[in-house]
């Protein structure tokens, strides 16, 4: 058990030696879908934040359609007092269905995202699974101590997960998303499951 406990320590270490950002936490919610692959961490450049996001979202499909619902999240980037002059973003992997939305952002230019909320729906059965549906986030200035101010909505279907939050004086810097393939004619897609964001100093 100490020498499984030792490896896993030195895995995670050499993972997060890989990161072109120092990573001071990371974060994921306790109800992601359990389907998909993990695609490659994306961060955004040294010295930007997460001030904005957009989602790429399928619409209902009706009745005998299968619907995917979240289909990926992109981060807009920008420091701690303005936002990016080039518009900078960043994406993990994403679904093929529906389209992206327009950014919704912080309020204020020294506000930035630092706590985020999954909204997933559970397992279907014989139903029309759709996993992940929307992610909504908190904006703040570093220094405040209170959890800061809400930015977006909700999705078609599933339960909100708890707010996850970085620690003071961190905000999201990145994001790794868990995505399924295509499933094929008699599959039942469900695109975005899950992901990890990323907090920097």
């Amino acid at each position: 058990m100490f020498i499984k406990l030792i490896l896993f320590s030195l895995a995670v270490c050499i993972c997060q030696a890989s990161y072109p950002r120092r990573v001071v936490k990371y974060l994921q919610s306790n109800n992601g879908g359990i389907w998909g692959d993990w695609h490659e961490p994306r961060f955004c450049p040294t010295d930007q934040y997460a001030v904005g996001y957009s989602l790429k979202i399928e619409g209902k499909q009706g009745r005998r359609g299968d619907d995917t619902s979240l289909n990926g999240i992109k981060l807009l980037c920008g420091t701690k007092k303005r936002r990016s002059s080039n518009g900078f973003t960043v994406t993990s992997g994403y679904g093929p269905w529906g389209g992206w939305s327009g950014f919704m952002k912080c309020g204020w230019g020294t506000h930035l995202l630092t706590s985020f909320s999954l909204q997933v729906e559970g397992k279907q059965g014989r139903g029309d699974d759709t996993a992940a549906n929307y992610v909504r986030f908190r904006c703040k200035a570093l220094k405040w101590h209170w959890p800061g101010y809400e930015i977006g909505g909700s999705g078609f279907w599933g339960h909100f997960s708890g707010w996850i939050t970085c620690p003071r004086g961190t905000a999201i810097c990145g994001l790794q998303t868990r995505v399924e393939g295509q499933q094929g004619r008699r599959g039942d897609d469900t695109a975005l499951n899950d992901v990890i964001f990323f907090c920097c100093k």
